[in-house]
C-alpha cells in the first residue's frame, strides 16, 4: 500500500468552495463510476499502488458520504464536520478495499464512513462522555430510534430494547438517563433571575478549600505547634524513657520488650509500663493548646 494514501487518512479533505451548500452541490455533480471502471481503478491501486486511481475512487464517492452524514444532523453537530469525518472513513475504506471480493466499494465503505462519524459524535456530542462501554455505544445510536413514544420508556419497552440489542435492561435504563441529561456550566449563566441561576451552578456548591490561604496558614501553624510540642515533651523525658521509645518506635530494627528488659535488667512488664507512661506524656503535650 502507498504511504501517500495512508497519510490521507489523517488529513481532512478541504472544502473546495466557500460554503457548505456549494460543496454539496459540487460533489453531487461528480460522475458515478460504473462497476467495470470502479473495479479497474481498485485493481490498479490494490495491485500497483496507483494513488491517482485511489483519488478517483474517493472523489467519486464523496456524494455518498454527504448522504450518510445528513442522517446524523439530529445530534446537534455541524454537517460540515460530519462530512469531513465521513471522508476520512471513505479513505480508510479505499485503502482496505479488495476488488477481488466481488462487491461494490459503496457497500464496503459504508461501515468505515459510519464508524468515523460515530466516533466523532461520541467525542463531541457532550462535554462529558455519555457512552464509554461497548454496550453503551451501541445503545447511543439505537435508543432514540427504538423508542415508540415520547418520554421515558416503560418496563416492557426497556426489556424489548435490551433483548433486541443484546444488552442488559439496567444498561438501557442508565443510557436513557444519560441521554436525557444536559451539560451544566461550572459558572452561572447570565439570566433574568441571577440569584436562582447562581444557586444551581456547580461553582456555588463545589468549593475547594485545599488552597484557601486561611486554611493553609492554620494547617501549617498547627503542624508547627505539634512538632514543637513533641520535641519539647521528648526533652522532658528521662534518658531511659527516651531510649525505650526510640527502640520501640523510631529505630530501623524495632526492639522487643524482652530485649529492652534484658538491656536494663528489669522485667518486660516494667518496660511496657515505662513505654506507656512516656507515650501518655507525649500525647498530652501534643494535645495541649498552645499558650
Amino acid at each position: 500500500m502507498s504511504t501517500a494514501l495512508m497519510s490521507m487518512e489523517h488529513t481532512r479533505l478541504p472544502l473546495p468552495t466557500s460554503s457548505e451548500e456549494a460543496y454539496i452541490q459540487a460533489v453531487s455533480q461528480i460522475p458515478v463510476l460504473g462497476a467495470a471502471e470502479e473495479h479497474e481503478l481498485a485493481r490498479r491501486f490494490h495491485d500497483e499502488g496507483d494513488v491517482e486511481a485511489a483519488r478517483q475512487l474517493v472523489v467519486s464517492h464523496l456524494r455518498f458520504v454527504v448522504h450518510i452524514a445528513r442522517g446524523y444532523r439530529g445530534y446537534g453537530l455541524a454537517l460540515g464536520d460530519l462530512i469531513q469525518e465521513g471522508n476520512i472513513g471513505l479513505m480508510k475504506a479505499v485503502k482496505r478495499f479488495d476488488p477481488g471480493v466481488g462487491v461494490r466499494l459503496v457497500s464496503f465503505a459504508v461501515h468505515w464512513i459510519r464508524a468515523e462519524i460515530h466516533e466523532f459524535i461520541l467525542r463531541n456530542w457532550r462535554i462529558v462522555k455519555v457512552a464509554t462501554t461497548k454496550a453503551q455505544r451501541k445503545l447511543f445510536f439505537n435508543l432514540r430510534g427504538a423508542k415508540k413514544r415520547l418520554g421515558w420508556l416503560s418496563r416492557a419497552e426497556v426489556e424489548a430494547v435490551a433483548d433486541d440489542l443484546g444488552v442488559r435492561p439496567e444498561t438501557v435504563l442508565e443510557m436513557e438517563s444519560r441521554l436525557s441529561g444536559q451539560d451544566i456550566g461550572f459558572d452561572p449563566l447570565s439570566s433574568d433571575d441571577e440569584d436562582d441561576e447562581g444557586l444551581r451552578a456547580p461553582s456555588a456548591y463545589l468549593e475547594d478549600r485545599r488552597f484557601d490561604p486561611a486554611a493553609v496558614i492554620e494547617s501549617e501553624d498547627w503542624e508547627r505547634h505539634q512538632g514543637g510540642a513533641l520535641h519539647q515533651a521528648l526533652d522532658q523525658l528521662d534518658e531511659r524513657s527516651r531510649e525505650i521509645l526510640h527502640g520501640r518506635w523510631l529505630a530501623e530494627e524495632r526492639q522487643t520488650l524482652q530485649q529492652l528488659a534484658d538491656r536494663y535488667g528489669v522485667s518486660a512488664e516494667r518496660i511496657r509500663q515505662l513505654e506507656n507512661n512516656a507515650l501518655g506524656k507525649l500525647r498530652r503535650a501534643v494535645a495541649a493548646p498552645s499558650s
